[in-house]
Formats: structure tokens, C-alpha cells, sequence
């Protein structure tokens, strides 16, 4: 037999502002994306500086409309919708029956009975598919509406966007928190502007018509030559979340792995009602995860990567899910998941590099916090 060809790689509404910048564009979650444009490591060191700016347009967003909106949301989620605020925004994850993650993702209530649903590219047909087989299943007044192909995602981060961001704007920055968002304008264009990112810096996410992106990409890159702006791409965000010890879907998260076993229990609500996955997550929650995920520093000249052996003792107990060379701490880090007798911060473990072990320590997630004011 022929093996069907493969589909052709999407693109963003950006993608011909990438090609012009001469970004070296590569294959993500079936779409062509930048991976930098000309040092990840100098693109990283910008974030953290300065301010870059990132097109995540790849990104899912659905919308949850209806009465019923939350209630169905609160059902379909492990988190618990109802106790945001209308313009406040939410971590979670979509579990499947057995506890297992389907995706994690924001929810951000614009509404009363209207929320927006943030999924990785990756996972938009899976979490489309949950949604919908629990409201086929279920009798909620709600509905679901895939804006992904509609909208474009545009994201400067780091310390200088809050500065950059506010002569664009009409939304007050000063009273948008964390995990906040409010309907504006930037540049003149109608935009969600919300404060969230996956860098560990300050940043926004502003979201707005697909059509309108490479306008909104311009004003911003032009505002923010002044603030020391530079494009990003999918190398340096890797990095960035990284050091902030924030999970990526595919390395730290999948279908065979529970909120708990990646030190994210405290997002499961166990005590809104029932939800998808209640049941098996509360028995984690009671007799402990199989697995835990640390974070690892190098002690030897090695740098982990996904996959790698984890061993303590001389003896297999894990295995390396992400790692890379820190360009802020200067140090080879790693997360992996690991037997949880093993874990403990300042234990002894080593990391197989071509059939070599390679003596690591065990530190405190994240590597990296940043200050705040």
C-alpha cells in the first residue's frame, strides 16, 4: 500500500510578515511557523530584557455561548469557570474519563454567558471533539463555536510590553491584573487584549481578527523599536517557558499523564461536583501519583533532552520529558518525570547521554521566577 500524502502545512495570517523578517520557518502542529528569525538565545535574552514579539496564531480558540455556558464548562473542565469574574481568566485542563489530559488550556469568561476557550494547535480537533460529545451527551443550554481559522494571536512579552502596549491601546493596563482581560482597541483595531503569556515574563495576548494581524503586528514591531522589540519564534518560547517551569503538551502533558503526576493538582476542583475525570483524579489525589516531574540542573557537561533515562542509584527511574541550556541561568536544566519515593529537592540523579550517565541535581521548580514590582 501507498502511503496517503501528507497534508499540506497551514500557514497563519503572518506568515508572509515571517518570510519578509527571513524567519527559518519549520513544521508545528501542522502549520509553517517560525522557529527564530536570527539567535533563539538572543531572542530569549530580549524576553526576558526587553520585550519580543511572538505570532501564536496557530493557537485554538472556541467559544462557549449559551445560559448554560459555565455550568457546561464546569462539567467539561477540571477547573471551575464559575468563580470567575466577568473579564477574568483561568488555567485548566480538559480530562478525559479516566483522569488522563486531553489538552490544557485558558478560559477566559467574556460574559455572562459567553466564554473563550485558549487550546494548543495540536489538540484543537481533540479538545472540539470533547466539547462536543459532552454537549451531545449532557442537556446544557450552550453551545460551541471553533473561531480559530477567524482569529490571529499576536504577543509581545517581557518587562518593556506593558510600556509599548499602553500608547496602542484604549484598554487602562494599570488596572488590567494577571490573568485579566478586557475588549479594546489596539492600533485602532478591535482586539481582546489579555494579560497572559507563556514566557514567565510580563506580556499580552492580543487577539483580533485574523484579516487584521499583520496591522496589528506592524504597530506593535513599530512602537516597539523604541523598547528594544524584536520578532520571536517558536525556539526562544520553548526556552522561555522552560526556565518558568511551565508544561508543554506532547513533553510534560498527554493522554497517559493526570494534573497530579505534573504538580498541577491544584488546578482540579474535587469540590465543585462532578466533571469529566473526577472520579480517577480524586483516587490520585488520595493514594498519590505513579510519577512526579522535578526539575533537574546539571551537574556535568551534558545537555538532556526529551527522552533521555533518568536513573538514581544507578537504576532507571524516569526519564527526561524537556531540556535545553538556560541562556539566563547559564546552566543545563531539565524537566522529568520520575518515581516520587525518588524526588526530593537537593537528591542525586544522573541523565544517559549516548549510553553515558551524567551526574544532575534536583532543584526547585521554576528555575526561573521573575521580580515583581
Amino acid at each position: 500500500m501507498t502511503e496517503a500524502p501528507a497534508a499540506p502545512l497551514r500557514r497563519t495570517p503572518l506568515h508572509d510578515v515571517h518570510v519578509g523578517l527571513g524567519a527559518r520557518m519549520v513544521p508545528f502542529a501542522g502549520y509553517e511557523m517560525p522557529v527564530q528569525y536570527d539567535s533563539i538565545i538572543d531572542e530569549h535574552r530580549t524576553v526576558r530584557s526587553a520585550v519580543g514579539l511572538f505570532d501564536l496564531s496557530h493557537m485554538g480558540e472556541i467559544e462557549v455561548l449559551g445560559d448554560e455556558a459555565v455550568d457546561f464548562l464546569r462539567h467539561a473542565l477540571v477547573s471551575d469557570p464559575a468563580a470567575l469574574d466577568v473579564g477574568q481568566a483561568q488555567y485548566s485542563m480538559a480530562c478525559a474519563a479516566d483522569g488522563g489530559i486531553v489538552d490544557d488550556l485558558i478560559v477566559y469568561r467574556l460574559g455572562h454567558r459567553r466564554l473563550l476557550v485558549v487550546c494548543n494547535a495540536s489538540n484543537r480537533a481533540a479538545v472540539m471533539d470533547h466539547l462536543a460529545a459532552l454537549l451531545e451527551r449532557g442537556d446544557f443550554g450552550a453551545e460551541i463555536d471553533d473561531r480559530s481559522d477567524v482569529t490571529a494571536l499576536v504577543a509581545p512579552q517581557g518587562p518593556a510590553a506593558a510600556s509599548l502596549l499602553a500608547g496602542l491601546t484604549d484598554v487602562d493596563l494599570d488596572t488590567l491584573g494577571n490573568y485579566r482581560a478586557a475588549e479594546g482597541t489596539v492600533a485602532g483595531i478591535d482586539c481582546l487584549v489579555a494579560r497572559t503569556g507563556y514566557t514567565g515574563e510580563d506580556g499580552f495576548e492580543l487577539f483580533c481578527d485574523a484579516g487584521r494581524a499583520p496591522e496589528v503586528w506592524a504597530t506593535v514591531a513599530a512602537a516597539g523599536e523604541a523598547h528594544g522589540l524584536r520578532p520571536c519564534g517558536l525556539g526562544a518560547r520553548d526556552t522561555l517557558r522552560l526556565e518558568a517551569g511551565m508544561p508543554l503538551y506532547g513533553n510534560e502533558l498527554d493522554r497517559d499523564t493526570n494534573p497530579f503526576e505534573v504538580n498541577l493538582g491544584r488546578v482540579v476542583k474535587l469540590d465543585k461536583g462532578d466533571f469529566v475525570g473526577r472520579a480517577p483524579l480524586q483516587a490520585v489525589q488520595r493514594d498519590g501519583p505513579r510519577r512526579k516531574l522535578i526539575g533537574l540542573q546539571m551537574v556535568d557537561n551534558a545537555i538532556p533532552r526529551s527522552g533521555y533515562e533518568v536513573r538514581a542509584g544507578g537504576r532507571a527511574v524516569g526519564s527526561v520529558t524537556s531540556g535545553t541550556l538556560s541562556p539566563t541561568l547559564g546552566t543545563k536544566i531539565a524537566m522529568a518525570k520520575v518515581d516520587p519515593e525518588t524526588a526530593g529537592v537537593g537528591n542525586a540523579f544522573e541523565v544517559v547521554v549516548r549510553d553515558r550517565p551524567y551526574r544532575a541535581e534536583q532543584v526547585k521548580l521554576p528555575f526561573y521566577r521573575r521580580q515583581r514590582d
